[in-house]
């Protein structure tokens, strides 16, 4: 076993640079001084033994209205977060920033995944980083005023003045959107042939959403990609900010709004963690089922609407169908379909209903048939493979530089699901198989996905057979009330049920986060409570924003009917990139 990570740094740089903080989740968790912080990195990256050799998350947290600081903590703290597959750990690096506006080093040469990272960052807060190859703004439009999660920004629309669209303001909104091949160090023409700038979005089948890609052609050659993203973008961690740590439950489920209840469970872990919650067997056996139902219900969207990206009508209609007898399912059971906001801090918010063990018990039957029939209408398809092989090819390395993460990177080899390697929510008990592919195209990562519904079916037979009784929801104050009819005999217990239900649990100053395996990768909460009712900073990584800021890379010398191929095969969720 490597020596810890605080110890092995204190060596290599000097034991008075580094403080470590103990947090809810056990991350090693390093003050570094913003001076040392590139070195650190590159040490941490490259030198170490057993490297932190993936940039997981950059993100940032304004202090200046927290009521307890961390000691050393200045106005704003920078966090990094990094991860090393062979030691199967997170390690999480803070620097400490003072000033209304101030700025560091970037770090897009240790990390190409970091560019947008540090836009987010710079766009949210108004933090710099220098050597930033185009520091612009990501999410909000570049003419919005302000930086949305420092805490002077409004929470609220009914802040802000009436919005008025006067003609001026409307010219120069236009004029914004204007796309200048300069600005982003693009050519407007070779030595032998001028470039075409083509517009793809944010109206665009191809797109799958209100996503904008322009392309640099050079005839139907993609030379480079500038994807536009943001329109989708409606203030997910500025809304956390401002709702109980009950109520922003439902807004999770908008996020990658196609895995339903997957969203409600990253957040709950970690809510769960910072108040040290045990969940019961039952709840967990119950959110695995249904986890693992919604993957399949997802996996099918995108199974369909591949199909259909490279010219096959028929397969969506059916898959469609399919994820109707889902959805069944979860209706059944949660009373709600693709949103069922169904899962509660400790818990579900109901037992199963009767007669819940047919319906699965009848679609584990009914779909292992129609996955064969769509193996060979789909993947043997020999028109889908020349559209698929060899196409947006990118090795285990690059996919680990640019933070892919499920079946993106598991198409390139490496077997590594975070319910088997950092299990959660019980998936410990379970057998089933890692679908993994070696070549790294469009085709292997359908290939995994695909084969990733079967394991699923494997899960959700066992959660079937092996449901435990007991109770769906933990006990624990913070989860659950008391009572109602002990609220009438004695008055704390009165005012911790009218507390309880009318502002919500109050968690424990902390700091948490839980990653789990969703339907398009790694997802998770990163979670500051300063013990109030609602969080103090909510960060929400997604997989889709990484996965997005990889088109350009894997895109450049394949045509526009590639494009095509390689956004459909990376399954993403614009809500899941925009937040």
């Amino acid at each position: 076993m490597p020596a810890s990570i605080f110890n092995t740094l204190c060596s290599r740089f000097g034991e008075n640079i580094f403080h470590e903080q103990l947090t809810r989740d056990e991350t090693p968790t390093i003050w570094t001084p913003s001076g040392k912080i590139i070195a650190v990195l590159e040490y941490l990256r490259s030198e170490a033994e057993q490297p932190y050799n993936m940039l997981y998350d950059l993100t940032a947290v304004d202090e200046r209205a927290l009521s307890s600081k961390y000691n050393g903590t200045g106005d704003f703290t920078l966090v990094y977060h990094l991860f090393s597959f062979e030691r199967n750990e997170f390690v999480r690096l803070k620097v400490a920033l003072r000033g209304e506006y101030p700025s560091v080093p970037s770090i897009t040469h240790l990390w190409p995944c970091a560019n947008w990272y540090e836009r987010e960052v710079f766009d949210m807060f108004g933090i710099r980083f220098d050597g930033h190859p185009l520091l612009k703004r990501i999410l909000m439009p570049v003419t919005w005023k302000g930086h949305p999660l420092r805490k002077e920004h409004p929470a609220r629309a009914t802040e802000i003045g009436p919005f008025q669209l006067f003609d001026e303001k409307m010219d120069r909104e236009q004029e914004a959107l204007q796309f200048s091949p300069e600005e982003w160090g693009l050519k407007r023409r070779s030595e032998d042939a001028d470039f075409m700038f083509l517009n793809i979005g944010p109206q665009h089948p191809g797109t799958h959403g209100v996503l904008r890609i322009i392309l640099q052609l050079d005839g139907e050659d993609i030379v480079d990609a500038v994807p536009d993203i943001g329109f989708h973008h409606r203030g997910a961690e500025k809304m956390g900010e401002r709702q109980s740590w009950h109520t922003y439950i439902p807004y999770t489920d908008r996020i990658d709004y196609l895995g339903g209840v997957n969203n409600n469970l990253a957040y709950l872990l970690t809510v769960e963690k910072l108040a040290g919650i045990q969940v019961p067997a039952r709840a967990e056996t119950i959110r695995v089922m249904l986890c693992e139902l919604f993957r399949i219900a997802s996996h099918l969207v995108w199974y369909g609407t591949f199909a259909q990206d490279v010219g096959q009508l028929s397969p969506v209609f059916y898959m469609f169908t399919d994820r109707e007898k889902v959805f069944e399912i979860i209706e059944a059971i949660c009373g709600g379909r693709m949103h069922p906001n169904w899962f509660r801090i400790g818990g579900v918010a109901q037992d199963l209903p009767n007669g819940w063990d047919t319906l699965v018990r009848n679609f584990i039957n009914y779909f292992p048939k129609k996955l064969k029939e769509y193996d060979k209408m789909v993947m043997r398809n020999a028109l889908f493979k020349a559209r698929t092989v060899g196409i947006g090819v990118y090795t285990l390395e690059e996919a680990i530089d640019w933070g892919v993460t499920g079946p993106g990177l598991r198409a390139c080899g490496l077997e590594w699901d975070m319910r088997k390697q950092r299990p959660y929510s019980g998936y410990e008990n379970y057998q089933f198989d890692i679908p993994i592919a070696e070549n790294g195209d469009c085709y292997d990562r359908a290939v995994v996905r695909v084969n990733e519904m079967w394991q699923s079916l494997r899960i959700i037979e066992q959660c079937l057979d092996n449901m435990p009784a007991g109770a769906y929801k933990s006990d624990h104050p913070l989860a659950t009330p008391p009572l109602k009819q002990f609220t009438m005999q004695d008055i704390e217990t009165l005012i911790h049920h009218f507390l309880n239900v009318s502002w919500g649990p109050v968690i424990p100053p902390g700091e948490a986060m839980v990653v789990t395996e969703a339907t398009k990768g790694w997802n998770s909460y990163y979670l500051t409570s300063d013990g109030n009712t609602s969080p103090y900073r909510v960060r929400v990584r997604t997989p889709s924003f990484a996965h997005m800021q990889m088109i350009p890379y894997i895109s450049r010398g394949y045509t526009v009917a590639d494009l095509l191929s390689i956004l459909g095969a990376m399954d993403y969720v614009l809500a899941d990139i925009d937040r």
